[in-house]
């Protein structure tokens, strides 16, 4: 059985629309590694039976301009900002109609609101001429749209539609996937590849719920809380590491090479006089 789309607000879906082929090869993933993997999940399950997508959202659209926004933001900041927004600008006709300028005063309190101003009037006209003014459920269609990368698209798809187009990867799925020994990849296209070939697909959009209120609330970049964590304690392969180069005795630790014959000194001798 297909998940039910996660979502602090239910958003009406389209009708049913089957997955979409995958146009890339996913890596290869041992047994062991799918079966840590699978651990890892039920744990996160347990720890966080309420993870969801943070953002408040009542419609795809809402969830698409709110995931727009959310660029380099928190969702707490934009969750301030979108029910003035949504409540002036009802539909995407409404934005598309408008101008940035008009758009801007709304979103002003966010972090690079002239030039998300600009994206959600070029999506919202895009959506109007080419889509009805409904949000498409395709990811072809919604990587045309302006301000709308992978990680926007698997939001929207995931959440709306309840579509596993792929993983989510941010700044949290980044770190943990590298901290739980996920993925030594080091940019998001390559984690969310790693991600893809280790969880099934029925998992994929919970999956990136449960790194972020993990990464939230205790693996955090800073002020991590990961000694009195237990999935972080059975998990973390990075932070076993770094405890054990601080655990280990300094005689124990190789040292360095004295030089066996003394550097002769470059400062002339003044000559006798």
């Amino acid at each position: 059985m297909a998940r039910k789309p996660a979502h602090t607000t239910p958003v009406p879906a389209k009708a049913h629309c089957a997955e979409p082929v995958i146009p890339f090869a996913l890596p290869k993933k041992s047994a062991i590694a799918k079966e840590r993997a699978a651990k890892l999940f039920d744990a996160l399950s347990a720890q966080y039976p309420d993870a969801r997508c943070e953002l408040d959202a009542q419609s795809p659209l809402q969830l698409l301009l709110a995931t727009i926004l959310s660029a380099q933001c928190t969702d707490v900041a934009v969750n301030r900002a979108t029910p003035a927004l949504f409540q002036a600008f009802p539909v995407a006709a409404d934005f598309a109609r408008a101008t940035p300028a008009l758009i801007e005063p709304h979103i002003r309190s966010i972090g690079l609101f002239r030039a998300k101003a600009k994206a959600i009037h070029a999506t919202c006209t895009v959506l109007c001429e080419k889509h009805g003014g409904e949000v498409p459920a395709e990811i072809d269609h919604l990587l045309e749209l302006r301000g709308v990368a992978r990680k926007t698209a698997n939001v929207v798809l995931g959440n709306a539609f309840g579509i596993a187009a792929g993983v989510v990867v941010d700044t949290h799925v980044v770190r943990l996937s590298a901290r739980l020994g996920l993925s030594r990849a080091t940019t998001p296209v390559q984690i969310e590849r790693d991600l893809m070939a280790l969880f099934p697909r029925s998992q994929w959009c919970m999956l990136s719920h449960l790194l972020i209120f993990h990464g939230r609330r205790a693996c955090k970049a800073r002020g991590a809380q990961c000694e009195n964590d237990a999935i972080c304690q059975e998990f973390c392969t990075q932070g076993r590491a770094s405890r054990a180069a601080r655990e280990t005795p300094e005689t124990s630790r190789p040292k360095s090479k004295q030089p066996s014959q003394k550097v002769a000194s470059t400062r002339r001798k003044s000559p006798k006089k």
